[in-house]
């Protein structure tokens, strides 16, 4: 895996994960009964988005590790993802062209 491919899947897993994290315990206006005229009663007024940043990178860090040494120690592989064996190997595909 390049260093490139490794950002990649580290954004892809960063941002996954936040747009989980981002409605956990938010509070809204209509919670706190505090209703600013002309917006949503569902609109955040406690948010906490530099903590739930920090939680998300920890948790995508984390994630990120598994997955990645998944990937370089081949322990899954896109042999193992081809269930209707429709892929084949790259010695086979150069035997049957040539």
């Amino acid at each position: 895996m390049g260093i490139t491919s490794a950002m990649v899947l580290f954004a892809v897993i960063w941002s996954m994960t936040f747009l989980i994290v981002l409605p956990i315990r938010v509070q809204t206006q209509g919670d706190l009964g505090e209703i600013v005229p002309g917006t949503h009663a569902g609109a955040p007024e406690v948010h906490n988005l530099r903590k739930k940043a920090w939680i998300t990178t920890a948790i995508s860090v984390v994630l990120w590790i598994i997955i990645t040494s998944i990937i370089v120690f081949e322990v899954i592989t896109v042999r193992d993802l081809d269930w209707f064996n429709r892929g084949t190997p790259a010695a086979e595909a150069s035997e049957t062209s040539g």
